[in-house]
């Protein structure tokens, strides 16, 4: 497993993240669409915690796609786990949570272009 390119798949899961819900993209909707709750919690344990689960995320499709992939099998893949596991996974908790398909469409698109940057990244780092 390339650990560098890991931790930097990580990193730009969390740089694209914070644009991702900043007011410049969706993070006016999507505080809409949770009821006008902004989030709680101490900002250095949230996004602490946020940064591991990119981490660990990137780490488990890294092994997933094992070492060097082929760029077109890794963005691929990245398509499926975003797409196929996490997004459509967001799809099941949210009609059973009647969350709004805006919601879905904002948290599952962040999650599919997270794991196509990871695919991009470790199909193209080797």
């Amino acid at each position: 497993m390339n650990y560098w390119a890991v931790l930097v798949a990580a990193v730009s899961s969390f740089l694209v993240g914070g644009l991702w819900y900043s007011p410049a993209l969706f993070g006016k909707a999507w505080v809409r669409e949770n009821g006008g709750a902004m989030q709680q919690g101490h900002p250095a344990k949230v996004f602490g915690l946020s940064f591991l689960f990119s981490l660990l995320a990137a780490a488990c499709f890294a092994w997933w796609v094992e070492p060097a992939p082929e760029l077109d099998a890794a963005v691929k893949a990245g398509a499926v786990a975003g797409l196929g596991f996490v997004a459509a996974s967001f799809g099941i908790n949210y009609q059973f949570a009647q969350r709004s398909f805006r919601l879905w469409l904002i948290d599952g698109g962040y999650h599919a272009l997270q794991f196509l940057l990871f695919g991009l990244i470790l199909g193209a780092w080797h």
